[in-house]
């Protein structure tokens, strides 16, 4: 967290990284204590650094720069799904691949025109923990799709999987950010990319928060999850965030493995594309 409050603040420009790094550690140490989820502590942390640099979106340049670089790659990630046999197993993976921009932390990248270099490789590595298949099934049967974004730029390719999803009439609706927050999709990320043009509805989180807080969602929407036939949840944030929650529904997580804990935690190694399913009971009520 503390490498990750320097990069923001090293963005900001403002000479503001000791004052960051003072409020971020005087936050982790105030809030940490026996059984705090991973997320939640992380959103004081960046709280804190984000009031001492006084900026209220440090990475919105690299969110841009994300978004221009990842566009590049629709058209042949387009190509690249259509000619396939099996076009949700690929987009699938475009989308996976995407969770590497992930800026200022280990086992991702920092800048977005490093992803010129990852894009093939990345495609050539494949899902090597993949439950896609169980996911194709849910998807066959499917009327409403939840989808969790993530990293800007990951939003682009998203885009694609979400097309796939919807060409059998399933309704997909978006969640992003309440506010901004690291490198994450906000709603006004998600307008500049048209992301609400390739769903049937978009909500926020609410909250400045890393990943997302169920029961602080539009009452409108937590029902909405209730009925829904799968959610997607993109990224490791969204991961820990969901990992000591109560989710109604099927539940698969795809993203890149890019820390020790959150792979430890998903029986996984480091630096694979994954697609993990986890199956709940079907509630009446969301809380």
């Amino acid at each position: 967290m503390l490498k990750r409050v320097l990069f923001q603040a090293e963005l900001a420009g403002n000479g503001s990284e000791l004052e960051a790094l003072k409020a971020a550690t005087a936050a982790f140490g105030s809030g940490l204590r026996k059984g705090r989820n991973s997320a939640e502590m992380a959103t004081e942390v960046h709280r804190a650094a984000y009031k001492a640099m006084n900026v209220k979106d440090p990475y919105l340049e690299l969110k841009i720069r994300a978004d221009e670089v990842a566009s590049e790659y629709l058209e042949d990630s387009e190509k690249f799904i259509s000619s396939s046999e099996d076009p949700i197993r690929s987009a699938i993976l475009v989308a996976t691949i995407g969770n590497i921009m992930d800026f200022g932390m280990g086992h991702a990248i920092d800048d977005p025109d490093e992803f010129r270099k990852e894009f093939k490789k990345l495609i050539k590595q494949g899902i090597e923990r993949d439950d896609t298949d169980i996911v194709k099934e849910i998807l066959r049967t499917a009327k409403h799709v939840i989808y969790l974004f993530d990293n800007c730029g990951e939003s682009q390719l998203d885009k694609l999987l979400i097309r796939e999803i919807k060409k059998n009439g399933t309704k997909v609706t978006g969640i992003v950010r309440g506010e901004p927050i690291l490198n994450d999709v906000a709603l006004c990320d998600a307008l500049r990319i048209g992301l609400d043009k390739e769903l049937d509805a978009l909500y926020t989180t609410n909250e400045f928060r890393i990943g997302v807080n169920l029961g602080a969602l539009d009452k409108k929407l937590q029902k909405a999850i209730a009925s829904a036939d799968l959610m997607i949840s993109k990224g490791m944030a969204n991961f820990e965030s969901l990992s000591d929650q109560d989710v109604p529904i099927p539940l698969v997580y795809i993203l890149r493995s890019k820390c020790p804990p959150v792979a430890d935690a998903l029986g996984i190694p480091i630096g694979i594309n994954a697609v993990i399913v986890k199956r709940r009971e079907r509630k009446k009520d969301l809380c």
